[in-house]
């Protein structure tokens, strides 16, 4: 139990990292490519969340660690995939509402969705849609090897 903790805990700290960095850097790439192009002064955040701190370096600060804490959440939530006894429809469905409600409510936050009901729904809507694209490829891998390996038994 304690080994399996200290790698879950390992990977959310790896993925955190992750997530961490790649915000920054896709901000930095939004930022300047923008800027470039001759609109001055724009950052890659809403000015409503810029507006939920007392600096634009603060809510900066506050956006990488929500990238980071969005990575932490999904690497954490894969635990359930080692529950041997839920099905792994189940699982998935578990997994879906954890890392939707992570995801989404810092979405909603960052992105100020709850004032565009539209793109709140678009953003649900192809949140929903990547999960069941990632699902379905991971049960046609589950049935694929659980053939070959009811093949090899045979």
């Amino acid at each position: 139990m304690k080994g399996l903790l200290k790698q879950y805990l390992t990977r959310m700290g790896i993925s955190f990292s992750l997530s961490a960095l790649s915000g920054v850097l896709i901000n930095l790439i939004i930022d300047v490519i923008v800027n470039a192009t001759g609109t001055a002064g724009f950052i890659s955040m809403s000015p409503q969340y810029v507006a939920l701190f007392p600096t634009p370096v603060i809510a900066a600060y506050c956006n990488v660690l929500i990238y980071g804490l969005i990575g932490a959440v999904f690497a954490g939530a894969a635990f359930i995939y080692e529950i041997e006894r839920i099905g792994f429809v189940i699982q998935s469905l578990i997994y879906f509402l954890i890392t939707a409600s992570a995801s989404m409510g810092i979405t909603v936050v960052l992105w100020q969705l709850h004032r565009y009901p539209s793109a709140f729904i678009c953003t649900m809507a192809g949140y929903l849609a990547t999960h069941i694209i990632m699902i379905t490829i991971e049960y046609r891998k589950v049935k694929a090897d659980i053939k070959a390996i009811n093949e090899m038994a045979e």
